[in-house]
């Protein structure tokens, strides 16, 4: 496999990691406490805690994977589809409202993405595609050549 190939799954894990972060930390008991605590203003403490936090990173590394996806010309027909939606765009803003200072709090580029109404499951979806993705480019790497495809 090119390494650019293995870097750009690199990239998709450590994505990956901050989505799993993000789901233990919205279950975290804690947290729980917390957004009880803060119910008066939830977008504001789940921005502020872990489950936002992981959150945002989850999706500004998520976007680097659709970028090297591009970059390294690869395609597959679940991903490419996922690809074609609007949300992509919104991510891309997303990102970088996390990677680049906004001096206002609640900066279109996070509340275009998180407005959207599908923005969830198409985030859960495309993460779970690439990972599907990864995960048979490498079992086709240790099939031997001459063995047909499951």
């Amino acid at each position: 496999m090119p390494t650019s190939f293995l870097a750009l799954h690199r990239y998709w894990m450590y994505a990956n990691r901050m989505r799993d972060y993000f789901e233990k930390a919205l279950v975290n008991p804690d947290w729980l406490k917390l957004a009880e605590e803060h119910k008066a203003f939830p977008q504001l403490a789940f921005i502020i805690h872990d489950p936002g936090i992981f959150m945002s990173y989850w999706y500004g590394g998520l976007y680097v994977v659709i970028e090297g996806w591009h970059e390294l010309g690869l395609t597959d027909p679940t991903i490419d589809k996922l690809l074609e939606s609007p949300n992509v765009a919104l991510l891309k803003r997303y990102r970088n409202g996390v990677f680049h200072f906004q001096k206002n709090y609640f900066d279109e580029r996070f509340t275009g993405f998180m407005g959207s109404q599908d923005s969830v499951p198409w985030v859960r979806e495309l993460n779970l595609a690439f990972g599907s993705y990864f995960l048979r480019k490498h079992e086709e790497k240790k099939r031997p050549p001459d063995t047909p495809n499951a």
